[in-house]
């Protein structure tokens, strides 16, 4: 199990489909450039450009400070706390667990649906009542929030929601159905949303209301998250320059039909039938199984007897 966990991260980028474990490592390297940054800052004493530079993570409370960097509306979301490592600890090691049961069910894509409208959910909301909601306006610290907690929520949520029953063996715990620990971190929050980690908290929970919503929608035929893959096509259309059709004379292919057997016409089919079958299997991973027409199904099916 350990080896298959590391080698999942050892090939993160060069697997396709493999959100998972890049979102975490992205997490992971930003914690690390902040903390390295905030040290040598310190000892060295440029702490003015460590701090700018985490500001540029942070999303703060009040709009006029919001709209001067508005792009922290999604950056926040992978940073994290410079003065506990239990932070980021605890956010990745649940964004595992339960981002894996997402990718499963729902494939890819979905999961960083989830994390980005997680992030923008709970950002928004964080936004809200701290310049609508006395009680936060008047007690708001200035200092800014950072921390994938909101995506995190959405995500655990989502697969609550999908799969209620589905059970995790918790240490000291034994078996809890998965709806049980969404729940518990719900209510957690919403008691600490007037505490010292008000604003986060608020947040939390606008992630975990977009993790229900957004898969009563999916169940309902609506994915919220459509446009995501569509602005992430856009921009890696911009690094990844697409395959050029080669297209060959008639007259250099003439003699290479006119010899053909029967034996390369079945090979050929034999390929064409492959790739197919690879067409469905990369959209299982993107989408999930349940993403597959009847048709595409009865295909792996079928391939499946004849293996």
């Amino acid at each position: 199990m350990m080896d298959n966990f590391l080698h999942e991260f050892k090939d993160a980028w060069r697997r396709p489909n493999n959100a998972l474990p890049q979102i975490i490592i992205i997490n992971v390297i930003v914690f690390l450039v902040l903390a390295v940054l905030n040290v040598f800052g310190k000892i060295f004493g440029f702490s003015v450009i460590s701090d700018f530079v985490y500001d540029q993570f942070s999303i703060p409370p009040l709009f006029a400070d919001f709209i001067l960097r508005p792009w922290t509306l999604i950056t926040y979301a992978f940073a994290h706390s410079l003065h506990s490592i239990f932070h980021i600890l605890f956010n990745m090691l649940v964004l595992y667990w339960f981002g894996k049961l997402i990718v499963e069910y729902l494939g890819n894509q979905k999961l960083i649906n989830l994390y980005v409208l997680g992030a923008l959910a709970g950002g928004l909301l964080y936004l809200f009542v701290y310049n609508f909601v006395p009680f936060y306006a008047e007690n708001s610290n200035f200092h800014g929030m950072v921390g994938a907690s909101a995506a995190v929520y959405a995500i655990t949520v989502a697969a609550a929601t999908l799969v209620p029953n589905y059970t995790f063996f918790l240490l000291f715990f034994g078996p809890v159905k998965i709806k049980y620990i969404a729940g518990f971190y719900i209510i957690i929050s919403f008691l600490g949303s007037v505490g010292g980690n008000a604003g986060g908290n608020v947040a939390h929970l606008g992630g975990a209301l977009m993790g229900f919503v957004y898969i009563k929608q999916l169940q309902g035929g609506t994915d919220w998250g459509a446009w995501i893959g569509g602005v992430m096509r856009f921009f890696k259309s911009f690094f990844v320059s697409q395959p050029k059709m080669k297209v060959s004379s008639n007259q250099k292919k003439t003699k290479s039909y006119s010899t053909a057997s029967s034996k390369s016409s079945s090979t050929a089919s034999n390929i064409a039938d492959q790739a197919e079958i690879d067409k469905i299997l990369d959209k299982i991973s993107q989408s999930g199984y349940e993403s597959l027409s009847k048709e595409e199904k009865q295909k792996l099916f079928n391939a499946s007897k004849k293996g």
